[in-house]
């Protein structure tokens, strides 16, 4: 007899997937981004968190390296 654990199963993996998907596109893409270019990742992170990481990853692509750094 199916208690539905198997959907309660398929739903936590999924679950976990979206939330680790999610927490790479907001936190560690624009952080990964900015360390890479030479700028600050936590600056980035906060960029990211506060307008949406879409914008922080154009701005990043759009920058390009810090002056620092090359």
């Amino acid at each position: 007899m199916d208690d539905g654990s198997g959907v309660a199963l398929i739903g936590l993996i999924f679950s976990l997937f979206l939330l680790w998907f999610v927490l790479w596109v907001v936190i560690l893409l624009p952080a990964r981004m900015a360390r890479k270019r030479g700028r600050s990742a936590v600056g980035w992170v906060l960029v990211s968190l506060i307008l949406s990481p879409l914008v922080a990853i154009v701005l990043l692509v759009l920058l390009g390296r810090s002056w620092t750094a090359r």
